[in-house]
């Protein structure tokens, strides 16, 4: 082969192996994305176990600051402990699972934190569904199924994190559930005292009968005297009739 045609046929080889590179990398990158959650060696009714939960950003221009995790059947969000996360950023419960929020991170890093359950079910495998928001306000749903994660067929979905569990060690058990956290004074029962207005629970005391009238005089002087008014005159009375009846 003449050298002329042989710089020309490594020029385009060079150049179809750039392409194809090209197009490798740009198809690897969106299936490289992922959400997960590992703890290695877990068994299902193991206690105090590590989970290390990380988010790939899908986001060019913002970047990650809150992860929600919908909890399996068998974890409350009482069995969660956090560890260790982006910094700033805080644990907190929800209804269904908890959220770690704080600062944005930066364009294109991936969030990871660590928590520990204080029990792991008796399951085979656990899901734990993730909604990432970025700083822009958009979500990235990390919900799907492993029949549903199948996407266009080249595993462009967003399959939920999952975790798979060994068999329980011989003689586990589960253990009692996680103590809720409990008012500090307990709701009174409908009917008690306590459900009623203070003015009727405790009803100021009537004023004692002492015996005497308004003018703080003993009510005994008055009818004593009305008494003797009534003997005097009544006296009065039966002394003139007998004179008048002796004349």
């Amino acid at each position: 082969m003449h050298r002329p045609t042989l710089v020309r046929s490594m020029r385009l080889t060079g150049a179809l192996s750039a392409v194809a590179l090209a197009l490798a990398v740009a198809a690897a990158g969106p299936a490289a994305a992922h959400a997960e959650v590992e703890a290695e060696g877990a068994r299902a009714l193991d206690q105090n176990v590590e989970l290390t939960f990380s988010a790939a950003s899908e986001s060019a221009t913002a970047g990650i600051s809150k992860l929600e995790v919908v909890l399996p059947k068998g974890i409350t969000p009482q069995d969660i402990t956090y560890e260790e996360g982006p910094k700033g950023w805080k644990f907190a419960p929800t209804g269904r699972g908890y959220t770690v929020s704080g600062p944005k991170l930066a364009v294109g890093e991936d969030a990871e934190y660590v928590v520990t359950v204080r029990q792991l079910p008796d399951a085979k495998e656990l899901v734990f569904k993730t909604l990432q928001t970025y700083s822009d306000g958009k979500v990235d749903r990390w919900i799907q199924l492993e029949e549903e994660a199948e996407g266009d067929g080249h595993g462009h979905g967003h399959p939920a994190p999952r975790l798979e569990l060994k068999a329980a060690a011989p003689g586990a058990e589960l253990v009692s559930p996680s103590p809720t956290d409990e008012p500090t004074t307990s709701a009174p029962s409908p009917g008690t005292a306590s459900d009623k207005p203070a003015a009727e629970e405790s009803p100021a005391k009537p004023v004692a009968d002492n015996g005497k009238d308004d003018d703080g005089m003993p009510v005994a002087v008055p009818v004593g005297i009305g008494a003797v008014v009534l003997v005097l005159g009544g006296g009065v009375w039966w002394f003139r009739n007998r004179r008048s009846g002796s004349a």
